[in-house]
């Protein structure tokens, strides 16, 4: 399955919507729109999640450099993992949850939540 990148702008925030797979092969594509999204001097990012089925190592690779490249222009990066259901929830979040880098991301369960200025993150 491909992986779908679209952007969308809310408030002072760029919105990156992901869908499909995160691996070896797709995630360059998302570093590409990160590195697009900064260059064009946006430096609050949203990575929407909610659509990914599947990440691997190489996606998580991309989300952990996209911090990186978002704290050293100063900018900010929240991601919207949702939980859906108690059991299964975010398939990137038990990836996060389970290589312990989670807790590195500021997670809101949507989009509304991740641009607004009052929101607090769901705790890791």
């Amino acid at each position: 399955m491909a992986l779908k990148v679209t952007e969308d702008a809310q408030g002072g925030w760029a919105v990156l919507r992901v869908s499909g797979e995160m691996d070896l092969v797709t995630s360059p594509a998302l570093r590409e729109r990160v590195h697009l999204v900064v260059a064009d001097g946006r430096h609050s990012l949203v990575l929407d999640l909610s659509d990914v089925l599947f990440c691997d190592s190489s996606g998580v690779g991309v989300l952990v450099a996209t911090r990186r490249l978002m704290r050293s222009c100063r900018g900010r990066l929240r991601v919207v993992l949702p939980a859906r259901g108690a059991e299964e929830g975010s398939h990137v979040n038990r990836v996060l949850a389970a290589l312990g880098v989670r807790r590195l991301f500021e997670v809101y369960a949507d989009v509304a939540d991740a641009t607004a200025d009052t929101a607090e993150p769901l705790s890791a």
